[in-house]
């Protein structure tokens, strides 16, 4: 096993650990550790919500969920000999559930969870039809996850980082708030907000104190998007076996990592969508000295996918086109394609007996695949979700007998009022 450099107690909350991380992005948050180039070293991380979650079928946590307080990262770690200009590069060698026994200080975690979130506490990508917050508990055994709230379904899950990324510059850093201010005053009052700004409430900033605390947390990024720096990017092939090429804008890069998921469908749907939970990750970095401008690379990440993911070989695929619900034209919008294209597997599912939350659940947790299929036949953009049929008990394909119907159990918590 690799060297453990950011370890964390199970039992205590993320700002009692003897290493503090961080859960807003800025330049002078400084490194908990320092590793040098050509290393493997072993992180824990605690899950997104630092256990405001809870193994329950109740959605009232789901409901008030302190999106304040996320994500919860581990790190920053410096690389040694990184400086602005230069490639990152880090290999995922494992990525998994924190192993150990039920207590103890590296208690394990065999559960995760998927949410939908209120329309009031940040929505979904459906938010319009799930305004309301619902919860699904799920179990691990080995590679596999089942739920009592989703019954009839199993999947291998693709475990991996939904966040992971460097720190950003203090250029960089203004570019940011300035453009997401920009956005946010075009309606300032919308709900879900169009962008999440600066919030020094609740904001950890590793070591930091007195007025350097103060000046950053009123500047720092929220974790939320994912930008030039990596980042929430939320992409479920970022497994065991891949390689990242991250650009550096600090000295030392100050890698940070966190918002670990046991499987997720491609977009993480529902927002709180994949199957969150806490775990480890063993990485190896190295550098590319002035890798940025040498491949071009610039301010966004590049990665190879790991080579570990479950093999499906049949689907059933649902696509959608860039036409609202009440029939309204919109030009090659990929974004609106994309959720009918989910709303229609959604009504789908449902014809087997699943609530259209379960359904809804399901698109969000599973390795289901989405692409855009077509982005150049005006006016219509055409996405695609992918459904793998192996992770059914029963056959959901089409047939003369129609849909065999699964028993829905005791369907999907849904939060009080």
């Amino acid at each position: 096993m690799p060297e453990l450099v950011f370890p964390l107690d199970s039992r205590k909350r993320f700002s009692e650990q003897d290493l503090v991380g961080h859960n807003r992005w800025h330049p002078d948050v400084p490194a908990q550790v320092h590793v040098r180039p050509d290393s493997s070293f072993r992180v824990h991380c605690r899950e997104w919500f630092d256990g405001a979650i809870h193994n329950d079928d109740n959605a009232d946590d789901i409901r008030d969920a302190p999106l304040s307080t996320v994500h919860v990262l581990s790190g920053p770690i410096a690389v040694d000999g990184a400086h602005p200009g230069d490639l990152l590069v880090v290999d995922i060698l494992d990525v998994g559930p924190i192993p150990g026994e039920d207590s103890g200080p590296l208690a394990g975690q065999g559960w995760g969870y998927t949410g939908i979130f209120a329309t009031q506490n940040g929505g979904g990508f459906l938010t319009e039809q799930f305004p309301d917050a619902y919860k699904v508990i799920w179990d691990f055994r080995g590679q596999v996850a089942t739920s009592r709230h989703v019954p009839g379904v199993s999947f291998t899950g693709i475990v991996h980082p939904g966040l992971m990324g460097t720190a950003p510059s203090h250029d960089l850093l203004a570019r940011w708030n300035q453009r997401e201010g920009a956005l946010i005053a075009t309606d300032p009052d919308r709900v879900p907000p169009l962008a999440l700004p600066p919030l020094p409430q609740d904001a950890l900033l590793g070591t930091l104190s007195g007025d350097a605390f103060e000046q950053a947390a009123a500047e720092a990024a929220r974790t939320a998007p994912p930008r030039e720096n990596g980042g929430n990017q939320d992409i479920k092939n970022l497994t065991r076996g891949s390689r990242v090429f991250y650009p550096v804008f600090v000295e030392g890069a100050n890698l940070s990592m966190g918002d670990l998921h046991f499987s997720q469908g491609d977009g993480e749907i529902t927002f709180c969508g994949a199957i969150e939970m806490g775990g480890f990750m063993d990485l190896h970095v190295d550098v590319i000295p002035g890798g940025m401008t040498t491949y071009g690379v610039g301010e966004n990440a590049v990665f190879m996918p790991g080579t570990t993911d479950p093999q499906f070989s049949q689907w059933l695929a649902f696509s959608g086109t860039s036409v609202t619900l009440d029939g309204e034209q919109r030009y090659l919008d990929s974004h609106l394609s994309y959720q009918r294209a989910c709303l229609h597997a959604i009504d789908y599912l449902t014809k087997f007996g699943y609530t259209p939350e379960q359904a809804y659940m399901i698109l969000g947790a599973a390795p289901i695949e989405g692409r855009l299929s077509g982005v150049v036949d005006i006016p219509n953009s055409c996405s695609t979700v992918y459904l793998p049929t192996a992770i059914f008990d029963i056959d959901v394909r089409p047939s003369a007998q129609g849909p065999e119907q699964i028993d829905p159990g005791q369907g999907v918590p849904r939060s009080s009022f």
